[in-house]
């Protein structure tokens, strides 16, 4: 086990303030934008939150609840693990105040936000899943908040499973400037990882670097329940160790007119795509997909 923060971008497992393990905000993080909570409840807790200026996505990483807001209450299914396919989710707009009662343990992705959109489910089962990269930079997206496929003020989230020894977030890529390519969104990645077939712990790696105008740099071992923020710069690869599965839920809003998801590869690395032509995706993904069906 790592004993410190290894740079002020790693933030350890359970270094919150309870009933949150991870609890990152916009002031915390040095930025102005995204945020992040992971909370863990036992036996049909409950726990309310006002909104306020954030809208936010609620979904269980595992376990199960229910959510009430106002004169709506909103199912979460439950999910026996981060590995066993897609979770449903919650969206709740800005100024409302909610309940969360169940067990198990919950992610509230969060972005600051003006406007204001109605609060709405979106069950397991109509998760958008997404095989991205070949070879070993195969992974499973799960787009249950990004641009494309959810409605929302500036918040963008997804989920990703990386199998044991592979690469993912590759090839690195930034998302630090508004552009006619690219827009600007700060970056939370928040990792659970797989235990080996023998029970022992996992890890990974998560690399980020920056560019000479805007340097950064940082290469963190992780392991399950901890943040690496990316305010800036080049990100990836993430790394699942041989043994290992790994998975990260990715939270990212950004200060600029669009929501979208526009990103410039390291020009050193963007020949790695044309690889994927000629290879196949790894076997072992879809990874549990038809949860529900």
């Amino acid at each position: 086990m790592k004993d410190a923060m290894n740079s002020t971008y790693y933030i350890p497992a359970r270094s919150a303030e309870l009933p949150f393990t991870v609890d990152v905000t916009p002031e915390s993080a040095g930025w102005t934008e995204s945020s992040l909570r992971i909370v863990e409840l036992d036996e049909s807790q409950r726990i309310e939150l006002t909104t306020g200026a954030t809208e936010v996505m609620i979904l269980p990483l595992v376990g199960g609840g229910r959510i009430m807001c106002g004169d709506e209450t909103f199912e979460l299914s439950r999910r026996e693990s981060v590995f066993d396919g897609p979770a449903d989710m919650v969206y709740i707009g800005i100024d409302k105040i909610y309940t969360l009662t169940g067990e198990g343990r919950f992610a509230m992705c969060g972005a600051r936000a003006t406007r204001s959109f109605p609060n709405r489910r979106v069950a397991a089962t109509d998760v958008p899943v997404e095989l991205r990269g070949a070879g070993n930079c195969s992974r499973q997206v799960h787009n249950f908040g990004t641009a494309t496929t959810f409605e929302a003020d500036s918040l963008i989230a997804c989920e990703v499973i990386t199998p044991s020894g592979n690469w993912s977030s590759y090839p690195a890529h930034k998302h630090d400037e508004n552009s006619d390519v690219e827009t600007q969104l700060e970056e939370i990645y928040y990792f659970e990882i797989a235990d080996s077939p023998a029970g022992t712990p996992g890890f990974g790696y998560h690399r980020v670097y920056g560019t000479p105008a805007r340097p950064i740099e940082v290469l963190e071992e992780v392991r399950s329940g901890d943040v690496v923020l990316v305010p800036h710069g080049y990100h990836g690869p993430s790394i699942a160790a041989p043994g290992h599965h790994m998975y990260y839920l990715n939270v990212m809003a950004g200060s600029g007119p669009n929501r979208a998801w526009l990103i410039c590869d390291d020009p050193n690395h963007t020949w790695l795509r044309d690889s994927w032509e000629h290879q196949e995706i790894d076997p072992r993904l879809p990874m549990r997909t038809n949860r529900g069906v």
